[in-house]
């Protein structure tokens, strides 16, 4: 490869201006350049405008970092809420529940209670038909005995016997 750079070298010969090559008075370019910008005060401008775009940036940052801070307080309060919503209808829940195991049991209470007037209303039914039916017969007895004990009384009796207890019934109220 260096053989390569001689044979390349030896025929040409690199241009030159006052003495300088390309490479010099690019350097020197350069630095006429730079030199310019400072004395036009590009740096500070730089600087200003990166000092303004930082302060933008920041003042972005701080914020998103108090968004952030509001939505984590937004975030805890409606979890605060929700945890609220759950044990509120949680405690709904077991009301509901205690008012559905009262019910209940007034309905069996109530329930029960129908049954047993219903019963007793049935029984005293049965006894009022018992007694009506004892009673009907009874009168029905009375009625036979009556009908039997007048038959039997006017076989056996006639005049003369009711005049004799007529009398008898007479003295014995006289005695009394």
């Amino acid at each position: 490869m260096t053989d390569l750079t001689l044979i390349l070298a030896e025929g040409a010969t690199e241009p030159t201006a006052f003495g300088l090559n390309a490479t010099v008075w690019v350097s020197i370019a350069m630095l006429v350049f730079l030199g310019i910008l400072v004395w036009k005060g590009v740096p500070g401008a730089i600087g200003a405008m990166l000092d303004k775009r930082i302060a933008e940036i920041s003042k972005q940052l701080s914020e998103a970092e108090q968004l952030r801070l509001d939505a984590e307080s937004l975030k805890a309060e409606y979890e605060a809420k929700l945890a609220d919503a759950a044990k509120e209808a949680d405690e709904m829940r077991a009301r509901a529940d205690a008012e559905a195991e009262a019910l209940i049991a007034k309905a069996k209470a109530d329930a029960t209670a129908l049954i047993a007037r219903r019963k007793q209303m049935a029984e005293e039914r049965i006894a009022a038909a018992e007694a009506n039916a004892l009673s009907e017969v009874r009168t029905a007895a009375a009625k036979a005995a009556t009908d039997a004990a007048a038959k039997l009384i006017a076989d056996k009796h006639d005049a003369a016997a009711d005049k004799a207890l007529v009398d008898q019934a007479i003295a014995g109220v006289a005695k009394g």
